[in-house]
């Protein structure tokens, strides 16, 4: 890839300062600290660990609703 267009695009692009303060958040909960802006010194693993909380706790927001009925 050697055009510089982001691959992060947003679906809902008012949603991406939301979505910078979840990642933060889940960051912060794994004990990984980030910087605003760059953060390309991350090992892979610091970066899984981000998403995946992300990702868990996405999960558990869906099934909540779900039991909710929403």
């Amino acid at each position: 890839m050697s055009n510089n267009k982001s691959s992060n695009n947003f679906v809902v692009p008012e949603a991406k300062e939301a979505m910078n303060k979840f990642k933060m958040e889940a960051a912060n909960e794994v004990g990984v600290q980030l910087k605003n802006g760059y953060n390309g010194d991350l090992t892979s693993r610091e970066a899984g660990s981000i998403g995946g909380q992300m990702v868990k706790k996405m999960i558990k927001k869906y099934e909540q609703d779900l039991a909710n009925g929403q």
